[in-house]
């Protein structure tokens, strides 16, 4: 699971440029959920100023953008929690 977390910071920090990331997973604390078909459960606390004067949906479009093809296959499921510098203070 590292080598995902790796690559989600990858490209996270390559689309995004956070000035705060902070990936959590949280897999262990959904074993044996309905639906899982394996993937893992996550949580991506994301501070950057590409956000600035976007929408809360706006916001986590571009994080699921970023994150592409593994959402649906190594990402079950994802947390996010993504804010401007200004409000992560």
């Amino acid at each position: 699971m590292n080598d995902l977390i790796k690559e989600m910071q990858q490209r996270l920090t390559q689309a995004l440029k956070p000035t705060q990331l902070n990936i959590i997973d949280d897999s262990a604390h959904h074993i044996g959920h309905a639906g899982n078909r394996g993937g893992g459960h996550f949580t991506v606390e994301i501070s950057s100023p590409v956000f600035e004067g976007l929408s809360l949906v706006k916001r986590h479009q571009l994080v699921y953008q970023a994150l592409g093809d593994f959402v649906g296959r190594e990402i079950h499921a994802v947390s996010i929690h993504a804010k401007t510098p200004d409000e992560a203070q």
